[in-house]
């Protein structure tokens, strides 16, 4: 259900905005929508899975407040990251 750790390495060397850079919102939304999307396919097969469901509602929570203050400081910035996530459709 979580992700590897090489996993999460590649995922923040693809969004981070400099060198070194694990904390930016842009690191964190992407690091949770990995998460997101493999919760999902966790619930495909685990229907019932209602402590982990709770956890996932927590995720989605945490990653709309993270964009939401991303459109807030900067919209071009926001439209970006959410076109290279695949987010909205």
């Amino acid at each position: 259900m979580s992700i590897t750790a090489e996993r999460k390495k590649e995922v923040v060397a693809q969004y981070a905005t400099k060198e070194g850079d694990t904390g930016s919102p842009e690191v964190q939304v992407a690091v949770l929508t990995e998460r997101i999307v493999n919760l999902t396919e966790h619930f495909k097969t685990h229907a019932k899975d209602n402590h982990s469901r709770r956890g996932l509602l927590k995720m989605v929570s945490q990653r709309r407040s993270l964009l939401d203050y991303v459109k807030s400081q900067d919209p071009a910035r926001y439209q970006t990251l959410i076109e290279r996530l695949g987010i909205r459709r």
